[in-house]
């Protein structure tokens, strides 16, 4: 990432938690800006031995010698104060995960600017770029804005736009708008600062909520069309990832295998949803459409490609997965 030089340095603080808000973090050290402290989620339990684990940006922030704060709530008038006392031009939110009450939003100069994956007033919430795949929006992109007391309401001060490919996962489109943000966040910043970005006002109309992911989103429904269950899988890819149920023979207890990458099928066909239309796990979808699965995963087992995957597992045209 190239070396910038900010206009003026701003005291500032850093909020985030996962891989996606570290990007953010890092341009905005490069970019001169001084960080007076970085609040994340506290550590939680991880891995097999259930170790406390901090979140990357924590990790981030101790590698590079900044003052971490985990607090469980901000809401505490201790921790409030605690805020007020860094003395601070902004803050700067990127995914952090915890409610920010009005007295630590008002608490900075310039008050709380807040990086999001999306374009807003769209996927609002917790998952936007899960929710954008999976509807199956052709754009998307990053918005810089000035936060308020609602969920992702505020005026947007700038923003960057990108593209959903037909072959876009989850984690591809997170890694390209965490480096669009990281580009973003730095220029958002000095523009609130000189006063050549205004906060516009989000237009309410046709505002969408990402809402976070459920059990029941992970499920395919094979009844439903080939292009939903595409978007799906896909938006759902690689966590959680979206699964079915296959029974290796008519005895067996049903498997439950993740579908982690497919594509849509040219033409119709005919037959009960779920049906396998070939040896190459082309399956039939509810609207005689038909979405081939490229990459799978079986409990306790990498994920494979589709190749791999079928050579220990006797998956041929007919067979019907639930």
């Amino acid at each position: 990432m190239p070396e910038q030089t900010p206009t003026s340095t701003l005291r500032i603080a850093f909020m985030g938690s996962p891989d996606f808000s570290v990007p953010v973090l890092q341009a905005l050290l490069e970019a001169g800006h001084d960080v007076a402290c970085v609040y994340s989620q506290p550590p939680r339990p991880a891995g097999r031995g259930k170790k406390l684990t901090p979140t990357p940006v924590h990790k981030f922030a101790e590698e590079n010698g900044l003052d971490v704060r985990t607090p469980k709530s901000l809401k505490p008038a201790e921790e409030k104060a605690r805020f007020a006392a860094l003395d601070l031009d902004a803050a700067v939110v990127v995914a952090y995960g915890l409610i920010l009450p009005q007295e630590v939003l008002d608490a900075p100069r310039l008050g709380c600017m807040n990086l999001h994956a999306s374009l807003l007033p769209r996927w609002r919430g917790a998952a936007p770029i899960q929710r954008a795949i999976m509807a199956g929006d052709e754009m998307t992109g990053v918005q810089a804005m000035m936060m308020e007391a609602g969920l992702d309401t505020g005026p947007v001060l700038a923003t960057e736009k990108a593209r959903i490919f037909p072959f876009e996962t989850a984690e591809s489109l997170h890694d390209r708008l965490a480096e669009l943000g990281a580009s973003l966040a730095p220029r958002a910043l000095e523009g609130l600062a000189d006063g050549s970005l205004k906060p516009v006002p989000q237009d309410s109309e046709g505002a969408t909520y990402a809402s976070k992911l459920t059990a029941e989103d992970q499920k395919i429904d094979w009844a439903r069309p080939a292009d939903e269950v595409d978007c799906q899988i896909r938006g759902l890819s690689p966590f959680p990832g979206a699964w079915f149920h296959w029974r290796p023979d008519k005895t067996a207890e049903p498997v439950r295998v993740k579908a982690l990458m497919s594509e849509r099928a040219d033409g119709t066909y005919e037959g009960e949803p779920g049906t396998l239309l070939d040896d190459e796990l082309l399956v039939l979808c509810g609207d005689s459409r038909a979405v081939r699965l490229t990459k799978l995963q079986k409990p306790g087992s990498r994920a494979m490609e589709a190749d791999v995957f079928l050579r220990g597992n006797a998956i041929i045209r007919g067979n019907k997965f639930e």
